[in-house]
């Protein structure tokens, strides 16, 4: 019986790079690294679709980041105004 074998992450990524090179063939990737051919299109195309995301999430993260900025300053604001007119009432008695 043979035992699965389990790659590391920095493993499937050098491979999927390698073959989203297109120095070599699929085939040859796998020959060289020993793994199935399918398996290096799998990596290949899960590479390909993580830097879809990856691009696609890093500007959403800094418009999100950028709009609670604004709402926690703009809820700062409305604390120090409602701070100044209690203060500004109280100097009046």
């Amino acid at each position: 019986m043979n035992t699965r074998r389990r790659f590391s992450g920095d493993f499937k990524a050098q491979v999927a790079l390698e073959a989203l090179r297109g120095d070599k063939t699929v085939q040859e990737i796998a020959a060289r690294h020993k793994v199935h051919p399918n398996q290096v299109s799998r990596w290949k195309q899960r590479a390909v679709e993580g830097m879809k995301e990856v691009f696609s999430k890093g500007a959403e993260r800094a418009r999100g980041d950028h709009e609670g900025a604004i709402r926690d300053l703009h809820a700062k604001i409305g604390e120090l105004t409602v701070e100044r007119d209690f203060l500004a009432k109280g100097l009046k008695w």
